[in-house]
């Protein structure tokens, strides 16, 4: 098992940013979801734990096929998908994936959101980590990401908030930024196959930092869309995104329940974890890469609260 520990700092507040990650995780499952593939919202529940509290309890199936890179094609089954299970008890968050392909295949992450600019040493107290582990700052605006998934919309270098006024973000911004806040982010991955177990951690660990690059750098890029929305606002276009995303896949949309957290039923909200990006096309060294395949057009068009809104009085 290999763990890293991610550091990921944003211009918001822990409590901006929770409305901010529940858009950004719907909005971005509905744009990687097409018919028959993308993101599939098995559960979405509110879910009392003895210890955290209550919470949000989110159960997904990840339907990759042609979304996974040609290299990873030649060596899978057609039909195969990964499940996330998540516990949001926010400020705190659990997520597990595992895959119906590779049964000795996880990751595991534990994530903290905290209002500094990542300088809260051993912040998880874990027993489970023996040793020291790595620590790695990721800088939304100026660490790089996968040339296919750079959008000039959505980089922080460049982009301003109409509704917040915050950004560009300039080189040693989150020595001076105003406010400030940092995802805490402990990511234990374990491959149990014997010869391929450290290069394959070690992959997934490369594929993990561009996906939460991707995704802050998303919910900072984004904010004018959800700025302001309040709690019930954000479940509201969760439940509806879901809704559509699990019909656009061809499936039937399970009941899905928006109650705020701490209501007296026992229940478990969408993942505080970074959206399920497609994995990298970049073979890993110790795989060749076969002939390529054609991939299947880009997902469509996002919908938006007042679209889906818009299509909920039509009907």
């Amino acid at each position: 098992m290999l763990v890293k520990e991610y550091r990921i700092c944003m211009p918001l507040t822990t409590e901006e940013y929770r409305v901010g990650q529940l858009y950004t995780i719907s909005k971005h499952s509905h744009q990687e979801s097409e018919k028959g593939e993308g993101v599939e919202v098995v559960k979405n529940e509110p879910h009392e734990d003895p210890v955290h509290g209550p919470g949000q309890f989110t159960e997904k199936r990840v339907h990759l096929s042609s979304k996974l890179p040609s290299w990873a094609r030649a060596v899978t089954p057609r039909i195969f998908y990964i499940t996330e299970k998540a516990w949001n008890y926010y400020p705190y968050t659990i997520t597990e994936y595992t895959c119906s392909f590779l049964p000795k295949f996880s990751i595991y992450i534990e994530t903290k959101y905290e209002d500094n600019c990542g300088d809260s040493e051993n912040i998880f107290h874990s027993d489970k980590i023996l040793g020291d582990h790595e620590v790695s700052f990721l800088d939304i605006a100026f660490d790089e990401i996968p040339e296919r998934y750079y959008r000039s919309l959505e980089d922080p270098r460049f982009f301003s908030s109409a509704k917040t006024g915050r950004g560009p973000l300039r080189e040693g911004w989150r020595q001076h930024t105003k406010p400030i806040m940092c995802s805490y982010k402990l990511v234990s991955v374990k491959f149990e196959v014997w010869g391929l177990q450290t290069r394959v951690e070690q992959f997934v660990h490369k594929v993990i930092r561009d996906i939460l690059l991707i995704g802050h750098r998303q919910a900072f890029a984004w904010v004018d869309e959800w700025c302001g929305m309040t709690m019930e606002e954000v479940r509201r276009y969760e439940q509806e995104t879901q809704e559509a995303t699990n019909e656009l896949i061809g499936l039937v949309a399970p009941a899905i329940s928006v109650s705020e957290v701490g209501q007296p039923t026992a229940t478990h909200s969408a993942p505080a974890s970074a959206p399920s990006t497609p994995l990298s096309d970049e073979a890993p060294e110790f795989l060749a890469p076969p002939k390529t395949r054609p991939r299947k057009k880009s997902a469509p068009e996002t919908l938006t609260l007042p679209a889906l809104r818009e299509r909920a009085g039509a009907e």
